[in-house]
């Protein structure tokens, strides 16, 4: 058993991850950090959890846990990690946008290894530290992944995604506003979404040319899921994308591909990101489809976490969709 710390538990990806780990059988919660709600029951923001825990959010932090998992706004890990000092032993699981970049990925001379399993899994596995990835990023990365590293994304991708209202958080704006979001759809942030960078950056890895990204994200009328399309100018046969496919995640233990076209149900409530290939013309078509809460945030988070412990990669994460 490891011992594990949240730090700031009360938000939507803190209460996926409080109840992963709660169930996760090599995992112990040793405290649950909030500034805003030490000493109160953690089920008193999740009552989902009734019955499951008597935990209470805890106003401070014990330096020497095996694992310790920043759940802060962005901007918020590096501070935090600035004034709290943990053991050398303790591996770091950042789920901001803080380190996920090369040029912020070592602070303190520590390097923050980008967490994407179906990339970096070997240096995962070594590793001390990680920046999770983003949930858009995740979506699109495993979309676009195999044709970057077999050299096949020069022309420029057309990336089109749409995101439940979970994504924007716990706190409340006026476009997650129920009254706002319900039976409507907008699009925000065109062309020059945040997680860019970090998709950038992955696709640029294997040394090939890539186009141009251009990302127009969507607001859905839903609570969870990220359905990504992402086109590009493609000049082989659609079985001959399909072999692509299936070789580059071979040995995935999340992603998977499917026959029959995509829909959000199908991964909502699973660590899985599911994927659908379509042939038209000379355009390849990839459709991806993930729970931006779980292998989009926590659920990744938790598959890292196994990985740098040396446990099954799926283990506390074989998690059944509902569909109906």
């Amino acid at each position: 058993m490891i011992k594990a710390g949240i730090i700031g538990g009360s938000g939507y990806t803190g209460g996926e991850l409080i109840r992963l780990l709660l169930n996760h059988p090599k995992t112990e919660i040793d405290f649950v950090y909030s500034t805003t709600r030490a000493g109160k029951a953690i089920t008193s923001a999740h009552r989902d959890l009734l019955g499951q825990t008597e935990l209470k959010f805890s106003g401070e932090v014990n330096p020497d846990v095996d694992v310790v998992f920043l759940c802060l706004g962005h901007g918020n890990s590096t501070s935090f990690l600035n004034e709290n000092k943990f053991s050398t032993s303790t591996k770091i699981i950042d789920l901001s946008n803080d380190f996920r970049l090369q040029a912020d990925s070592i602070f303190n001379g520590q390097r923050f290894i980008y967490g994407l399993p179906e990339l970096n899994k070997s240096a995962i596995q070594a590793a001390g530290a990680i920046a999770n990835p983003g949930c858009f990023a995740t979506a699109i990365q495993l979309a676009l992944l195999p044709l970057a590293k077999a050299g096949l994304l020069g022309d420029d991708v057309h990336i089109n995604a749409v995101t439940g209202s979970t994504g924007a958080g716990v706190g409340l704006s006026a476009t997650s506003h129920f009254s706002w979001r319900n039976n409507n759809v907008s699009w925000y942030k065109p062309f020059t979404h945040q997680h860019l960078g970090e998709i950038g950056e992955s696709l640029n890895s294997y040394g090939k040319s890539v186009g141009k990204l251009m990302f127009l994200p969507n607001r859905g009328n839903f609570t969870r899921g990220i359905l990504a399309t992402a086109y590009t100018k493609y000049n082989g046969s659609l079985e001959e994308a399909k072999e692509l496919y299936n070789d580059f995640y071979k040995d995935a233990a999340f992603t998977h591909m499917s026959e029959e076209e995509l829909h959000l149900k199908q991964v909502v409530n699973t660590n899985q990101c599911h994927i659908h290939l379509h042939k038209h013309d000379d355009l390849l078509l990839v459709t991806s489809a993930i729970d931006n809460l779980l292998k989009g945030a926590s659920g990744q988070a938790v598959q890292n976490m196994n990985l740098m412990f040396g446990f099954p990669e799926a283990e506390g994460l074989l998690l059944k969709a509902g569909v109906f």
